[in-house]
């Protein structure tokens, strides 16, 4: 089964070129075909191919369905990019296939990566929606300054994870059900110590992910999963 993005499916009855092209040229779908559509914000429709024009591939709604959510909380990784671009990447996609809703690059004080590209990113993101079949897709922000991003935090819990040696909690024994989840996850050389103290003050519990010293991307995989799991 393959699910085909549609955003403004309210006042569009065609497939972007980009999917267009994939459903007529790649998968040799054609007229009268049925195939499922999503517009990324939990709804999903049954329609059936009336034009398969390889550019706009033209359609008509079945039926339609409001899907559930995975997990019934609000999951947020704001995480530093690493310097290799390729290991954000990774990390940007199997989040998205776990569950994320929300991603935030972060420009911390050691952050050794200054720019992303968020296109690049977004189409990574959509890729592994619509492999999952998840008719949800994350948000995606820009880079932000870290000083900037803690203060404006609102989730109902928030969460830091760094590497230096004081009392933290497990993230797995902090995860509340039902409440929306923010995890901070430093650069390569980790939060400076003044960011960390920063985030403390304004109410961040210091966690850890387990025993490993991780990488960052990995660290940005295993909170999601530990989340979406202790949520389960």
């Amino acid at each position: 089964m393959y699910l085909f993005y549609t955003p403004n499916i309210s006042t569009e009855s065609f497939l972007s070129e980009e999917e267009s092209a994939h459903c007529v040229r790649v998968l040799r779908y054609t007229r009268g075909d049925e195939i499922l559509l999503t517009d990324g914000r939990g709804n999903t429709y049954n329609a059936r191919i009336t034009n398969p024009h390889p550019k706009h591939c033209e359609f008509e709604i079945i039926s339609s369905e409001r899907q559930r959510k995975s997990h019934d909380f609000y999951l947020h990784i704001a995480i530093a990019p690493t310097k290799n671009i390729e290991r954000m990447e990774w990390m940007v996609e199997k989040c998205t296939e776990i569950g994320v809703d929300e991603i935030t690059p972060l420009l911390c004080r050691f952050s050794e990566r200054k720019q992303i590209r968020e296109d690049r990113l977004e189409k990574i993101i959509l890729s592994a929606a619509k492999q999952s079949l998840t008719p949800y897709l994350p948000k995606l922000n820009p880079l932000t300054d870290y000083n900037t991003f803690i203060k404006c935090a609102h989730e109902e819990t928030r969460f830091i994870a760094h590497c230096y040696k004081e009392d933290k909690r497990e993230l797995k024994d902090e995860i509340q059900k039902g409440k929306s989840c923010l995890v901070l996850i430093g650069p390569e050389g980790d939060f400076s110590e003044q960011e960390v103290a920063d985030a403390l003050s304004l109410g961040f519990v210091p966690v850890s992910l387990g025993n490993s010293r991780l990488r960052t991307e990995t660290a940005g995989v295993v909170a999601c999963h530990t989340a979406i799991l202790m949520n389960a």
